[in-house]
This record gives C-alpha cells, structure tokens and sequence, in this order.
C-alpha cells in the first residue's frame, strides 16, 4: 500500500468533499528559484511586489503545500459530520498531486485519508481497506482547476485590491515581504474548491524577496456566527515529484 493509504471513517458524500478539500490548494505551484538578493523595487512599492508574485506564481511548475484550519469547523460533508483541521501535499504540473487530510468526524474521532490526482483521475483511500480506489461517476470536481497557476494564483494576486506593504519577516529561513490586500469571492471561491463562498476576504501574503513566490497566506473568514482562521504555507519550489497511479504501485 502506497504511503497515502489511509483508513477513515466516512461516507461517500463526505469522499467527495474531502477530496476538493485535497486541492484546496488551489492555492498551489512552484518554480526555480533564481538570484540571492531582494530587489530593493519590490520593498518601495507594493504594486510592484504584487504583480511580480502575480507574475512568478502563474509560472510555478511543483510546490509543497500545507493547510492548517482553526476556529469553528468547516464542515466538508453534506452531513455536516466531517470537518477538516489540515492537509499535507505536493504537487507538479500540468495537474498531479497528492496528499493527506486530518479530518474529525462527529467531533469525536480525528482520523486520515489519502488523495491522488492525475489529470482528471481522482483516487481516494477506502475507509475500510485502506486502499486507493478511483472515485465513482459523476464526480463533479476537476482537480485541474484547482492547480492552475495561471487560472487560480496568478489572477488572484493580480486582481487583489486595497494593497498595502506591512513589513518584512522571516519564513521558515526565507526573507519575505508581508503583503496586505482583499481578495473577491470568485476568486477565493476558486482556490478553496467552494468551501469559502460569497465572501470579500482580506488576505496576508508572505512573499520571498528574491523570487516573489508566496510562502505563506493567512486569512479568516465568517461561518455563520463564528469565525474560521486559515493558514496554508508553501515550500521546495520547482523540486522534481513523482505522483503515480496508486493503484498499480506494490
């Protein structure tokens, strides 16, 4: 069994929300990084630091990625019986990822599943096997969407409004300017597969001084009456991954 698979608890409704939660991401890509000093532009102006990570991100080619969700639960099931509490995963274009989902269910029991895409090819572990099976017809999510640097992360810095540079600070050893700006309900419905919907979101962006690549992004937003505090982190930019069929793996 493929070190994704995972056994879980759950019901088919809930695979299909877990699986859109795994390319969440759309928050996801990566690249090379080149140079070893900032440009002295990008800490004068924010415009320029934004359409500079704007322009670095639509060109990402692999990325690992993390999310980490707190506050009430966001419920990822139509029985509003599965929150998620974070994910770990890679990616590498054109539309391959994998990952891991630590979910709760009925507020009891904190388990994980495993998740594989390539292309249009979603693969989910069994909740009583553990074993990766392909997700049934009519499955209605295109992982692709949720990975494409041009059509998710590009348009999303680009399009930011209100932007303000706040300072600088160090992420996880990389130097970084902090980025201040709201983003529309379209375009953080479409890097949180749906799960943030109808929702001005006012973002905080980390964004390396050298390549312009996002390193970090914090946001909360409104459940209701309460409140769901977001954190997803970004690193091993343009690393080569091997993402295959786990199925066929021995």
């Amino acid at each position: 069994m493929s070190q994704w698979g995972v056994v879980a608890v759950m019901s088919t409704p809930a695979q299909r929300a877990l699986v859109a939660l795994c390319f969440v991401a759309a928050f996801l890509a990566g690249c090379t990084s080149g140079g070893s000093e900032p440009d002295p532009a990008l800490e004068l102006d924010p415009a320029v630091l934004q359409a500079a990570s704007s322009e670095a991100m639509g060109a990402v080619t692999s990325v690992r990625f993390t999310l980490e969700q707190s506050g009430d639960p966001v419920f990822i099931d139509a029985a509003d019986a599965i929150s998620l509490n974070s994910l770990e995963g890679r990616f590498t274009a054109p539309s391959s990822a994998d990952a891991v989902l630590a979910v709760e269910v009925s507020g009891l029991l904190n388990t994980k599943i495993g998740a594989v895409a390539i292309g249009e090819e979603i693969w989910l572990s069994n909740p009583i096997t553990g074993e990766f099976e392909t997700l049934p017809p009519g499955f209605d999510i295109d992982p692709s969407s949720f990975f494409d640097p041009k059509g998710a992360w590009q348009p999303l810095l680009r399009d930011l409004t209100s932007v303000e540079l706040v300072g600088e600070a160090d992420i996880e050893g990389v130097a970084s300017y902090q980025l201040r700006g709201t983003a529309t309900p379209e375009r953080m419905e479409a890097v949180t597969a749906g799960l943030v919907r109808g929702e001005e979101v006012r973002l905080d962006i980390w964004i390396d001084q050298v390549t312009a690549l996002v390193q970090r992004m914090e946001f909360e937003v409104g459940l209701g009456e309460g409140r769901s505090s977001w954190v997803l982190g970004f690193s091993s930019y343009g690393e080569p991954f091997t993402i295959t069929d786990p199925t066929t793996e021995g």
